[in-house]
Formats: structure tokens, sequence, C-alpha cells
């Protein structure tokens, strides 16, 4: 059996009367990326701050790369990449400055970081904005160079809060190529991430959080297999949200309304669909798998959560 580079046990924290994190435990394997998905207030980034020594919990313990959190937080810390869910790069230095600086913080030589500066712009695919400044760059090459900068001390683990939010797809294709090279150059990461695909894209294992305890953990498609039931037919458009209610959901193991449409989840889809052809010609629906965002919302509700 693999021993775990990062293994947490029984987390939990609390803020006067609410418990953020409940009797939390999990590990990451070498290699391994660990998805950690859940609503806003789900305890996501209170658990990724525990990780990183930055919020001792009230009980529990962490291990990491054969050291103990917080304890020895700063050598753990030395060998970690952290990509913050904020951009933090410096505005008044270039790219290849923020890395220079960034890597005197782990008490690295200059010669040894500027040796590291051009194949880490190389990566980012950021060489021609090497003399640039952050405020120069687009949103996407700035979350580039904030992940070349986690990787200017060779981390072993990387720890990456929602690393593509606001970032537009073509951003975030580029992002996620970039992480799959990481992970078959056997890095280990550890992701919380708002969208789905890229939950189901680049992890090869999810924690699924809700106020603050784990409520399923596994691979992707093994969770959608366990939970959900694998034909999805969405109706939409006028006198969908009726179907609701009509005889068409005998065809179906479960129905579930959002908004203006309809989810019929199903075991087999053909007789739901022959129906709504006959009776229905001219209703819009999409038949489509199960995939990881109808398991996040029968796991979690559909209720949107405004806190944190």
């Amino acid at each position: 059996m693999t021993t775990a580079l990062f293994d947490a046990r029984h987390l939990t924290k609390r803020y006067g009367e609410a418990t953020v994190v409940k009797d939390l435990s999990f590990d990451i394997a070498p290699g391994e990326c660990l998805g950690v998905i859940g609503p806003n207030g789900a305890g996501k980034t209170t658990t990724i701050r525990m990780c990183l020594g930055l919020t001792v919990p009230d009980s529990g313990d962490i291990h990491a790369l054969g050291l103990h959190m917080p304890r020895d937080a700063l050598a753990i810390k030395s060998r970690l990449g952290v990509v913050s869910q904020f951009d933090s790069l410096d505005p008044d230095f270039t790219c290849a400055e923020n890395l220079l600086v960034y890597g005197r913080y782990f008490g690295m030589r200059d010669s040894a970081i500027r040796a590291r500066i051009p194949q880490l712009l190389e990566f980012a695919a950021l060489s021609h904005k090497a003399d640039a400044k952050p405020g120069e760059l687009s949103g996407g090459m700035r979350r580039r160079l904030s992940l070349a900068r986690a990787l200017v001390n060779d981390p072993q683990l990387l720890m990456l809060d929602e690393p593509t939010t606001g970032l537009d797809p073509q951003a975030r294709h580029l992002m996620w190529e970039r992480l799959q090279l990481l992970l078959q150059q056997g890095k280990s990461i550890l992701l919380t991430t708002h969208f789905m695909d890229e939950a189901e894209r680049l992890c090869s294992r999810l924690l699924v959080l809700d106020h603050g305890r784990k409520i399923a953990e596994g691979k992707p498609r093994e969770l959608i297999a366990q939970h959900l039931e694998p034909d999805v037919v969405e109706a939409y458009g006028n006198g969908a949200l009726d179907l609701a209610q009509s005889a068409v959901r005998q065809y179906a193991a479960r129905t579930e309304v959002s908004g203006e449409t309809v989810f019929f989840y199903t075991h087999d889809a053909k007789p739901l669909l022959d129906t709504l052809g006959a009776e229905h010609p001219k209703m819009r629906t999409l038949h489509r798998p199960a995939n990881l965002e109808d398991l996040f919302l029968k796991l979690t509700g559909r209720q949107i959560r405004e806190d944190g």
C-alpha cells in the first residue's frame, strides 16, 4: 500500500458557536489529484488554511511529507506550492522578478532561481512576457504566472484554491493542460473548485463537503454510478414545468425542477423520450448521461448558498 504524502485525521474547527469543519479525515497519495468540492460555506477554504498551517484546528492531526503540522509548518511549507484564490502577484515586479523574489522566500540562491526562471516561464507559456508586469497580463496569464511561482521551489505537493475562477474557457483549458503535465511529472495536487467539469477532468478522487462534513468520497465516475441513475433527460421551454406533475413522471426514477427546467433521472430514457416525442412534440429536450454536476446537486441541494 502506498504511503500517503499528506494525511489529515479528524480535523475540527470552530468559530464561536459555529463548527465550520467537523471530524474531517482524508489523505493524498503521491501523484494524485484530490478534488475538494462543496457549496459556499462548506468548509473548503478553512480546510485549505488548516492544511497550510494558517489556521490551527481545534482537534485533529495533519501529517505531510513525513512531518507534523503545525509543529513543522515552516519545513512543510518549504516543500509545498500554493496558488490562492486571489491574485497575490507583486504589481511592481516583472514576471521574471516575481519568480526571483518569491524564490528568495525559500532561501534559494539567486543563481539557482535564475536558472529555473526560463523553464518556469516556458511552462506557463509566458516566455514572451518575462519583462511584463502583472498589470499588463490577461487574467489567464496571471493565473499561469501564479502557478509558475508556486513551482519555484520544485514542490512535491501543490495546493490550489479555485485556480481557474474568473477565467474564460480558453484560459481554463490551458490551465488544465498545465496541471495535467504536473500530474504526469508525479506531483500531487489538492484542488478546490466550483467547476464540476474541472473536477471530473483533473481529479483522480473527490471529497464532497457540506456544512463542514465529508458527505461522499471516491473516484468521480464511481460516485456518479453509486448515487445517480445513468440517464438524464432535461425538458425546458413552454409547458415544461407542467411535466413535473404529469403522467410522464412514471418513466423516471426521480424528477427535479430547477428554474424553467425539469430533470428526469432514469435507468432507461427510451420510454420517456418516446412519450415526450408523441405527446409533446414541440417540447425542447436534452438527453445526456448523468454527470458530476448532477451528483453535486443531489448531495448538496439546488438552493443557492449566499454565505462564504
